[in-house]
């Protein structure tokens, strides 16, 4: 396993030592799986194998400050993060939450611009680093990367349209049902494999916990879902998508 990072965590949090990560499979194999480097033929990717540098945090630390230079992309290699935005009073609002072979960072390669949110490592974590200027480098001999890079923005962009949209047209319930939805989706199955707490589901969707523990315990009485585990599983989709369309 990869030597720890330097362990960087909030006031408020506790950073606990690192475990072993497992790691399935040899790192050209894993970056041909992740959506921004599928394009690219064996040759190329194993040239990104040479360029990143594997860092490894444990649950709890902070991956990246908001206001932290952007100098590089980052791709989750085992584990799971949060992308944050902390209040003053110490509040938190989830913009995101990223799996294995999901990316972060990637506006840092274009505006190089310090970092608009903070990053938070949910688990023990792995993560592939690129940085900006090896990537510039690539861009110019592969466009390729740089059309799957504008594709992966397009994409997000769309999302964070429909959360706005959420946002401002839902009711608590309605909002629960569509991030339901769309991250089972996201999954290409009925089962949510990642864990979802209550308090994690009010920190993306702006609501307090003992709301959203009010809708997913009517969301089970009615049979339209199941959880175990803090895994939920879609039971009744065209029921969740009916009241994901009910405004408030």
């Amino acid at each position: 396993m990869c030597p720890p990072s330097a362990v960087r965590c909030l006031p408020s949090a506790v950073c606990r030592p690192l475990s072993a990560v497992h790691i399935e499979m040899p790192t050209p194999d894993f970056l041909s799986t992740v959506p921004l480097f599928k394009s690219l033929d064996a040759a190329d990717l194993d040239h990104f194998r040479q360029l990143v540098r594997e860092k490894s945090y444990p649950k709890g630390s902070v991956i990246l400050f908001e206001a932290d230079p952007g100098d590089a992309l980052f791709v989750v290699r085992a584990g799971r993060v949060k992308v944050v935005l902390i209040a003053d009073d110490g509040r938190e609002v989830i913009l995101g939450l990223l799996g294995v072979g999901e990316h972060f960072g990637e506006l840092a390669l274009i505006d190089e611009q310090p970092r608009s949110a903070h990053v938070i490592a949910m688990e023990d974590s792995v993560l592939l680093v690129l940085n900006r200027d090896d990537f510039k480098q690539r861009v110019e001999t592969n466009p390729s990367i740089a059309w799957s890079l504008l594709m992966e923005l397009s994409r997000r962009l769309r999302r964070a349209d429909g959360q706005i949209r959420s946002l401002v047209l839902l009711d608590v319930p309605g909002r629960i049902a569509r991030m339901l939805l769309d991250t089972a989706d996201a999954g290409g199955g009925p089962l949510i494999e990642k864990p979802l707490t209550h308090q994690t589901i009010a920190q993306i969707i702006g609501a307090s916990r003992e709301t959203v523990s009010r809708a997913m315990r009517d969301f089970q009485d009615s049979g339209w879902i199941s959880t175990e585990r803090r895994r939920v599983r879609i039971l009744n989709r065209g029921a969740l998508e009916k009241r994901s369309r009910r405004r408030s």
